[in-house]
């Protein structure tokens, strides 16, 4: 498992990242980070919505409710366009610390 804090960083660009690729709902994201760790990173309820709420009130995504296909009611997010610039920020940045990372490993490759 990935660590609390390794985990902490990363929800926000992840976040984006998957509403980058359209609109989705809480548990599709929550299912959507399992599948895309290969079941390495556990998110819950209690740790994703806050970070959504905290995207939403920083003008980088946008929420709307609207019926499922079963009928209940669901709340859908998406990436707004600052979000999207965001994003491409946050990815630069992961890259210069995974790029430092690897070069601190220097004698062994990075990506096993």
């Amino acid at each position: 498992m990935i660590s609390k804090d390794l985990v902490a960083a990363s929800s926000e660009p992840m976040i984006l990242a998957i509403l980058a690729r359209g609109e989705s709902y809480g548990y599709a994201i929550i299912k959507r980070v399992r599948e895309l760790s290969r079941g390495e990173m556990e998110w819950t309820d209690g740790m994703l919505y806050p970070v959504l709420h905290r995207l939403e009130q920083q003008g980088l995504i946008a929420s709307r409710w609207a019926a499922s296909e079963t009928g209940r009611k669901r709340r859908y997010y998406r990436i707004k366009d600052k979000g999207g610039k965001t994003l491409q920020n946050m990815i630069n940045q992961w890259n210069i610390v995974f790029s430092a990372l690897c070069k601190a490993r220097e004698a062994k490759p990075c990506l096993t």
